[in-house]
C-alpha cells in the first residue's frame, strides 16, 4: 500500500512529527473554514445578490413610471376642473374662427359681442379638454397651460394688437369684426 506524502517525508527524515500534526491542523482548519464548492457558492452568492439589485431597481423605475402617470392624471383633473369652474358663457350670434392646433382644422363657437372682443383683444382664451371648448380668462388660461400644455388652443398675440412706431400702415388698422 502506498504512503502518504507526510509519511515518506517523516520516514526519510526530512520533517518531525510535530510539523506533520501542525501541517494536519493548518489543512484541517483550512477546510473547514471552505468547505467544497465553496468558491462556486461565493460566485452564485455574487450572481443572486446582482439578481436582487437589478429587481429592486426595475421595480424603482416601474414605481417612478406609476408615480409620473398619476400625477399626468392628477394635473388634467386639475386643468378641467379649473377650465369648468371659471368658463364663460358662448351664447351669442357671432361667429368666432380659431384653429384647434390637435388636428389643425378650423373650429368656430358663436360668441357675444363683448367676448369676441375680449377673445380678440387676449384677455379672454379658448382652452379644450377632450371635445370641448372652453372660454376662460387669460390667467386661468395661463394656469391651464401649466399643468396640461395642450389644452391651450387660442390666445390672441398681444404684440399683434400694437402697431411699432415706424410702422407705415400703423393708421390703418385691421377691424376687429372682419370675419375669415
Amino acid at each position: 500500500m502506498a504512503k502518504s506524502l507526510a509519511e515518506q517525508l517523516l520516514g526519510a527524515g526530512l520533517v518531525n512529527e510535530k510539523k506533520v500534526k501542525q501541517l494536519k491542523r493548518e489543512k484541517h482548519l483550512q477546510r473547514k473554514q471552505n468547505p467544497k464548492g465553496g468558491a462556486a457558492e461565493t460566485e452564485q452568492q455574487a450572481r443572486l445578490k446582482q439578481q436582487r439589485d437589478e429587481a429592486a431597481e426595475r421595480d424603482r423605475e416601474l414605481n417612478r413610471q406609476r408615480k409620473a402617470e398619476v400625477d399626468a392624471k392628477a394635473m388634467k383633473a386639475q386643468a378641467l376642473q379649473m377650465l369648468q369652474h371659471n368658463q364663460q358663457p358662448v351664447d351669442g350670434e357671432i361667429r368666432f374662427n380659431f384653429t384647434d392646433p390637435r388636428n389643425n382644422k378650423i373650429k368656430f363657437l358663436f360668441v357675444s359681442d363683448q367676448v369676441q372682443k375680449h377673445l380678440s383683444s387676449a384677455k379672454l382664451a379658448i382652452c379644450a379638454y377632450g371635445e370641448d371648448y372652453f372660454i376662460v380668462p387669460r390667467h386661468v388660461a395661463e394656469k391651464v397651460a401649466e399643468r396640461f400644455a395642450e389644452s391651450l388652443i387660442y390666445l390672441a398675440d398681444e404684440s399683434q394688437q400694437q402697431p411699432e412706431e415706424d410702422d407705415p400702415y400703423k393708421d390703418f388698422q385691421i377691424p376687429d369684426d372682419l370675419m375669415w
